[in-house]
């Protein structure tokens, strides 16, 4: 089995139907997925998504794009959301400072607002870094210190020094098709060098279809071209490597099972 970590079913991108997304995916193996909410009118309808189909799971969060969504209201209403049953994870939240579409002290707000609820729920929480490592690694070994909680950087592009201090309080790493772009050599070598029992795999669909389908609209089945490429990465067998990025999601997001 293959767990899509992070997907993005009712993207507005999205050209097929939500049913033909998720039988391409169990075609391929791909039996459980992560949908994921980036911001409060996703809410309700991934909850319900995830309702319909068994093996979709949800979270619930604000994108760090709209932060400025992030309120007491909303927090409030991810907090309350954050029980129920199919609800394993809350983000995705973060910090992205290459297009700051949101101010930066939003940002931060927002931020800082999604790990108090995964300090009191206990849900992992799915963070998005883009250009804002000293910011981000300030705040989580802050904030950690104040009460423990765990977490997975999606779509991880990250510095080595950056990967290796967020491991040292146990956190996952997302590896996206990105890794399988020509221009992506320093990913790779950073990569390769995060424990294997740190790792998850995702599409991040619709975006960032992996080679050899690159420049198509990205969905869960093409998590297997990613799957197959991070086994030869690391020199594994393949079934290898996909037990044990399954095993990793399922350690890191308890409460799905």
């Amino acid at each position: 089995m293959i767990v899509d970590s992070h997907c993005h079913l009712i993207h507005e991108k999205n050209t097929l139907s939500i049913d033909e997304i998720i039988d391409n995916a169990k075609n391929n193996n791909v039996c459980k997925l992560l949908n994921i909410s980036t911001q409060k009118d996703d809410f309700e309808q991934c909850i319900r998504l995830s309702e319909t189909y068994e093996d979709v799971y949800t979270s619930i969060g604000i994108h760090p794009h709209e932060s400025n969504q992030m309120n007491e209201y909303i927090y409030q209403k991810i907090f309350e959301l954050s029980s129920h049953n199919k609800v394993v994870g809350i983000g995705e939240t973060g910090l992205d400072y290459f297009y700051n579409h949101s101010k930066k002290k939003s940002q931060i707000d927002s931020f800082l607002q999604h790990i108090k609820v995964s300090q009191l729920t206990n849900l992992p929480l799915i963070i998005h870094m883009r250009d804002a490592e000293e910011d981000m690694i300030e705040i989580i070994e802050k904030e950690y210190k104040k009460k423990p909680f765990s977490g997975v950087i999606h779509c991880f592009t990250g510095s080595l020094s950056f990967a290796e201090k967020l491991l040292k309080i146990g956190f996952y790493f997302s590896v996206s098709g990105i890794i399988t772009f020509k221009n992506s050599n320093e990913l790779r070598d950073t990569v390769s060098n995060i424990p294997m029992n740190k790792i998850m795999i995702e599409t991040d669909s619709p975006y960032l279809s992996p080679v050899p389908v690159r420049g198509t609209v990205n969905q869960p089945a093409n998590i297997l071209h990613t799957l197959e490429y991070m086994s030869k990465l690391y020199n594994v067998d393949l079934e290898n490597f996909r037990d044990i990025s399954t095993n990793n999601f399922f350690n890191l997001f308890k409460k799905a099972i």
